[in-house]
């Protein structure tokens, strides 16, 4: 028998069925994945910056990433590592969700990028030393955010750099994602959780526990005039850099 300590799961197999059932339809941008489609280029706006203060990049660079490996856990069908891989990292995508890693892989494949997708727990895989962890709108599906964030913070190298964003725990986001979007149908029914969502104090905590420091965030905000756009308003959703504590 052994004495070893069990690594706690990370994943919900009905979260991780939720997400498959989309798989098919996440690369349409008029489909189920629309509001990803128009979140994803304000995600990579906030990611370029970042890579370029924490690397040192030129900003005009076309692929900053060139000789650095990246890994995006909850990569969904493929949505942001293909930009990285662009950028110029050798990508590692991680999914709970077969049928996601089914169709992020021939989505890749089809696009020409050599990108390395694995479906499973990222707490259960053994992953390190990567330059760039991501995890977009991720941890607020996870059954154990202590786990989860061991497990990125494991994965992440020395002198490397750590992007996540989430919605957090308001009034305004209970409306806006959970009664609004949702409702609406502009999000999939059942993709939200409002009392799962974390506020930027308790993701502060739970990377420090960790041995990670957070930059501040910054907030995903919509508007009529702009749409989604960065700001300094963090009702709805955050998007920070971590970084390992000194």
């Amino acid at each position: 028998m052994s004495n070893a300590t069990p690594i706690p799961a990370t994943i919900r197999p009905d979260e991780a069925a939720h997400f498959g059932r989309l798989a098919d339809d996440w690369w349409d941008p008029a489909g189920s994945s629309a509001m990803l489609h128009t979140l994803n280029p304000v995600r990579l706006g906030f990611i370029r910056t970042a890579i370029d203060a924490h690397f040192g990049s030129a900003r005009r660079a076309m692929r900053p990433l060139m000789g650095r490996r990246a890994l995006d856990v909850g990569c969904g069908a493929g949505l942001l590592t293909e930009p990285l891989a662009r950028l110029g990292a050798a990508v590692t995508g991680v999914d709970a969700s077969h049928d996601n890693v089914r169709v992020a892989t021939a989505h890749a494949a089809a696009g020409g990028l050599e990108i390395t997708y694995h479906c499973g727990d990222v707490a259960q895989l053994d992953l390190a030393g990567f330059d760039l962890v991501t995890s977009m709108e991720v941890i607020e599906h996870v059954a154990d955010k202590a786990a989860f964030v061991a497990a990125l913070a494991g994965a992440l190298g020395q002198g490397g750099l750590m992007i996540l964003s989430t919605p957090n725990r308001t009034a305004a986001s209970r409306l806006l994602l959970v009664e609004g979007a949702e409702r609406m149908g502009m999000i999939p029914r059942g993709t939200h959780h409002w009392h799962d969502f974390i506020t930027p104090i308790e993701l502060h905590d739970l990377l420090a526990n960790a041995g990670l420091a957070m930059g501040n965030p910054q907030g995903i905000a919509w508007s009529p005039a702009k749409g989604l756009h960065l700001s300094d308003n963090l009702a709805l959703n955050y998007i920070v850099t971590v970084t390992r504590a000194a």
